[in-house]
């Protein structure tokens, strides 16, 4: 089991240039390197997953100052060839962290891999050098040599795709490093609890992305705990998503591995296949074997703060779900496809709670890919409809509406019920949110608000959507035992097959 000496990497660094610092005096600017903070009161950090998303938040990491960013991982060294929300987004991001609108000048496509993560790392310490070059962060294919031979990162971020969360974040727990990973924690129920098990005992600091502090929030559970809607019976989240292409086969025929990217370890636990372009690249995420579906993308953001707002620390005990289904032409006849290797193009999933510390058993309900719930009666009477996005809770005496996150919660009927409370509606605009907050936590050698440990219930509930999903039928889940009690064949999709020499 990794442990984490109280005498730590910041403390010895110190101690160091305390030392130094008895034979010659050195200004701050000097010892940072970097900037005015010095080596000792930053954290290290390895950024594994140099994608899309892996890029995107970069920016944000290396204008943090108390964050050096030391080195880089990902099993593509170089494309073009990346899917995105925008043609722009992750270039114009690039040029703004470097103050430079010629980068990317004059070539096509979006940018991703490990060369364009180490460029972007080394071009923005450069600019804080006179010289205005900098080398200084590493570049690695694979995680396992990052890990062996990098022995000064205090932190790993993992942006890599869902099927290889746990296998890192494990990996680097063993290696004494703390941990910090885009949602999920794991595409896998079983996985999701071994990797909480890890964190609680192995002393990392742990970070799931997803969690952020929401006024709302506060705001709902003090319109709740005032009995404004009495007991709570429901709640309803859903999301537009998906915004990527959803599958309903595996492609076929297989393509050419390209140059410079292997294929086999972005597998990673996954026993082989043949190489296909629909799998990598930002569309992973609908594939069962690659990604979580929509829940896993959007309701981590949503239901994590939430369960942890409300007091939700008990999983659900059963599931139900339906998806969209398929058909194609086959010989002038149309068939339904069976589809159990991707997530549908849309759901609705169905969790039943039990009874919590403060609340009482309910329901929770997930739609996507364009579902909703029809507006109750309340809005009907307002002649409104329930947005594109949205959070409602029901309780026996009234209900609580807000945008996807709760933005801007209002009570029910709103004509009579906000009556007064309109000072009370919050401006989730006008919020400034704290996202280094996991920074901060390491550096204070403490647990930060989203750590794995509290994460255990929303790990749970996303990964057991995903299991009603496939299993096509209520499931009953046993929180003791970990198993389906209902549907032996379902007890499969709590955990995966895995390739040689990458069990967990």
């Amino acid at each position: 089991m990794a442990t984490f000496d109280p005498i730590n990497r910041r403390e010895f660094m110190a101690s160091a240039a305390a030392f130094a610092a008895s034979f010659t005096i050195v200004p701050s600017n000097v010892i940072a390197g970097l900037g005015k903070i010095p080596p000792s009161d930053q954290i290290t950090v390895a950024n594994i997953g140099c994608g899309t998303q892996g890029l995107r938040e970069m920016g944000e990491l290396l204008q943090n100052p108390k964050v050096r960013v030391v080195a880089v991982c990902d099993s593509n060294k170089f494309s073009t060839d990346y899917f995105d929300w925008s043609p722009y987004g992750i270039r114009n991001d690039i040029r703004k962290t470097l103050g430079d609108d010629t980068w990317w000048e004059g070539k096509l496509g979006i940018p991703g891999g490990r060369d364009i993560g180490q460029e972007y790392v080394e071009k923005y310490y450069g600019k804080n050098k006179p010289s205005g070059r900098y080398k200084g962060c590493e570049s690695y294919e694979d995680y396992r040599e990052l890990f062996a031979k990098e022995n000064g990162i205090d932190a790993v971020k993992i942006m890599t795709p869902d099927h290889t969360h746990a296998s890192i974040a494990i990996a680097a727990m063993n290696k004494g490093i703390h941990v910090v990973t885009h949602k999920p924690i794991s595409n896998r129920l079983l996985e999701g609890r071994k990797v909480i098990e890890k964190a609680k005992t192995s002393g990392a600091i742990t970070h799931l992305l997803a969690w952020s502090d929401r006024p709302e929030y506060r705001q709902i559970k003090a319109w709740m705990d005032a009995g404004l809607i009495g007991e709570l019976k429901e709640i309803h989240n859903w999301s537009y998503r998906p915004v990527w292409q959803q599958w309903t086969k595996r492609p076929s025929p297989a393509m050419p591995i390209p140059e410079g990217f292997n294929w086999n370890l972005w597998l990673g636990p996954i026993p082989d296949m043949p190489y296909h372009k629909n799998y990598t690249h930002n569309v992973f995420r609908g594939w069962y074997d690659f990604g979580g579906g929509s829940v896993a993308d959007m309701g981590h953001y949503s239901l994590f703060p939430l369960f942890e707002t409300l007091g939700i620390n008990k999983s659900p005990l059963a599931a139900k779900a339906f998806g969209t289904t398929t058909r194609e032409e086959v010989n002038q006849v149309y068939q339904w496809v069976d589809n159990n290797v991707a997530f549908p193009a849309s759901c609705t999933i169905k969790w039943n709670f039990p009874a919590q510390s403060t609340l009482p058993a309910f329901d929770l309900f997930w739609y996507d890919g364009g579902m909703k719930p029809f507006a109750p009666e309340e809005l009907e009477r307002d002649g409104k409809d329930t947005p594109d996005e949205g959070l409602m809770l029901v309780g026996t005496k009234g209900k609580i509406l807000g945008g996807f996150r709760g933005e801007n919660p209002v009570l029910l009927p709103e004509s009579t019920m906000m009556t007064g409370r309109d000072s009370e509606r919050i401006n989730s605009r006008e919020v400034e949110r704290n996202t280094s907050s996991w920074v901060d936590a390491i550096l204070e050698g403490k647990q930060t608000p989203g750590s794995f440990i509290r994460a255990q219930t929303i790990t749970d509930t996303i990964n057991l959507g995903a299991v009603a999903l496939r299993a096509k039928s209520k499931i009953n889940f046993d929180v003791n035992s970990l198993q389906i009690t209902n549907n032996e064949k379902a007890n499969e999709y709590l955990t995966r097959e895995y390739r040689s020499g990458w069990e967990i």
